[in-house]
């Protein structure tokens, strides 16, 4: 991989599918319209979400699935994996930190975006179990794990070579030092977030709230009146050890 392929790559991890959308899908799209290689990493399926009794619960994780796979293709991401962990009981746990890990050798990106670890007081829904429990072993998994080829060495064996990435981008956090303007990009975010039905008794609330939060962002950051944008706090990391 060149230096320019890597990066240019970013890869997404989050707890359930809607998350990467109500975070960063209008940031997103801008990448992808830069002719950034976008990809996700989904840890479960989302099967304990929905709200319709009549869906069998066993559907749900499939439902979950091919609505997260439509909400990508809406902004024109193609590659999305899922890792399949139960959705309410994400730990950090080796386990995690090894799959996540590997992952992170196998797209080999420089960016990885990825949920906050710290709870927001602001925002409760930012701050489920799950999305903090991926955002600390996705972190743990940044460094030190995918660079260390002296950790889980069966990794090495099976040919993931260490990788270093450059940034973490994190959403959901109450601590922002980095705002994107989605203005351009917002109807692209929104109808992503349409995709997830199963998730939305009233999609017209949900689109009210993004509207006001996304506007609420913006006049945070400076923006002119009737921006929309989306925030991060972004950790940059040294290249070290070097990327093989």
């Amino acid at each position: 991989m060149t230096e320019s392929e890597r990066t240019k790559r970013v890869l997404c991890v989050v707890a359930h599918p809607d998350d990467v959308d109500f975070g960063a899908a209008g940031t997103i799209a801008g990448w992808v319209a830069q002719g950034m290689d976008v990809r996700y990493c989904i840890v479960t399926d989302g099967d304990a979400g929905g709200f319709d009794p009549a869906v069998p619960r066993d559907q749900i994780g499939g439902i979950r699935r091919r609505e997260q796979r439509a909400a990508a293709a809406a902004i024109g991401v193609t590659s999305v994996d899922f890792l399949g962990y139960p959705d309410g009981y994400v730990e950090v746990t080796m386990g995690l930190r090894k799959d996540l890990a590997r992952e992170i050798r196998r797209h080999r990106p420089g960016l990885v975006l990825t949920q906050s670890p710290q709870r927001n007081p602001a925002s409760i829904f930012a701050s489920h179990p799950d999305h903090l429990a991926v955002g600390e072993a996705t972190i743990c998994s940044v460094y030190p794990d995918a660079q260390n080829p002296y950790w889980m060495p069966d990794l090495l064996e099976a040919g993931f070579e260490p990788h270093s990435v450059s940034q973490i981008w994190i959403m959901g956090t109450d601590q922002p030092d980095t705002f994107v303007d989605i203005s351009d990009t917002f109807e692209q975010k929104l109808a992503a977030l349409k995709h997830h039905e199963s998730q939305m008794p009233d999609v017209a609330a949900m689109e009210e709230r993004v509207r006001a939060w996304t506007a609420t962002t913006a006049e945070a950051a400076g923006m002119p009146e009737g921006s929309r944008a989306e925030a991060f706090l972004v950790i940059e990391l040294p290249r070290h050890p070097p990327d093989p």
